[in-house]
């Protein structure tokens, strides 16, 4: 993805700026809270977010989708539609921080998933690696010292549901161009969510829909400002800076919506992206073709 010389600093600053979109995208849905059912808000952020995909309309038109493409864009559509459900439920019941830690974990399950069923060999220091996120993880969550609530296990379910999303879209990638594997996905999870939506329909208020869009919109440009970042400078170089999401979620819990902060899920989420890092590191180091995506690739 990257393209001509190196620019660390332009990749680091593009990445601070991804990592704001998304921190937005959390404080939206945060703010906004239970009165609208995660299922619902899940499909009007998608819903509201059609129109960014009408530039995207000649490469779709022109591509000749076969059968297969067809089921694999499908089946990426139910994978990701769980993980958003999920992601926007987690949002309404454990804190910003935790939700944030816990995301970072998706890239991790990637690495096992590519080596279970995309041939990829897990070498001893990225079992190492895995091992170190799956501590992070027990450093979070604390179970027998803390209660595990709902949310904590929506998010390790959603972080299962997105490498799996992601891990079908590097199986797309290499047969499609990446406009069609964007636009598929966004139309496949507003089908998908849409009877989930139905099935629990409030409507919304005026002020919860301009919300809405304003997530969809901030989501967008997170994904379009992470793109700049890789084409700016190496993952390895920009991962790190994902790092500083967690430092905001941290921040904005605490002084917006007056959660505590958690030292634990900091140790835990520092554990965890350290491990996706590292991971990465060595694909960049062995000249790999990059399976583990930066973290956050498996944003909504």
């Amino acid at each position: 993805m990257q393209h001509g010389e190196p620019k660390p600093l332009v990749g680091i600053f593009w990445m601070l700026v991804t990592g704001l979109c998304f921190v937005a995208v959390t404080a939206l849905v945060k703010y906004m809270g239970p009165r609208v059912p995660p299922a619902e808000a899940a499909f009007l952020r998608y819903f509201l977010g059609l129109g960014f995909l009408i530039p995207m309309l000649p490469a779709v038109r022109d591509a000749h989708l076969t059968p297969r493409q067809w089921k694999l864009f499908t089946l990426r559509g139910v994978f990701h539609s769980g993980g958003v459900i999920l992601w926007f439920y987690a949002m309404t019941r454990i804190p910003i921080a935790e939700v944030t830690a816990m995301n970072y974990l998706a890239p991790v399950y990637v690495s096992i998933g590519a080596a279970l069923f995309l041939g990829e060999t897990l070498a001893l220091r990225r079992i190492a690696a895995i091992v170190v996120a799956l501590i992070g993880t027990a450093v979070i969550l604390r179970p027998g010292f803390r209660v595990v609530e709902p949310g904590h296990v929506a998010m390790l379910f959603c972080a299962v549901t997105f490498a799996g999303s992601y891990l079908l879209a590097k199986i797309m990638a290499d047969e499609a161009k990446p406009a069609v594997v964007v636009f598929m996905l966004s139309i496949f999870v507003t089908i998908g969510l849409a009877p989930f939506a139905l099935a629990d329909w409030v409507t919304p208020s005026w002020g919860d829909l301009g919300l809405l869009f304003a997530v969809a919109c901030f989501a967008t440009a997170g994904h379009y400002t992470m793109t700049m970042a890789f084409a700016a400078a190496p993952v390895t170089v920009t991962q790190p800076v994902t790092f500083l999401q967690l430092v905001w979620a941290v921040a904005l819990g605490a002084l917006v919506f007056a959660e505590p902060v958690d030292i634990w899920v900091i140790l835990g989420g520092a554990l965890i992206l350290a491990s996706v890092t590292f991971i990465t590191w060595r694909e960049a180091v062995l000249k790999r073709r990059p399976i583990t995506p930066p973290a956050p690739a498996t944003k909504l």
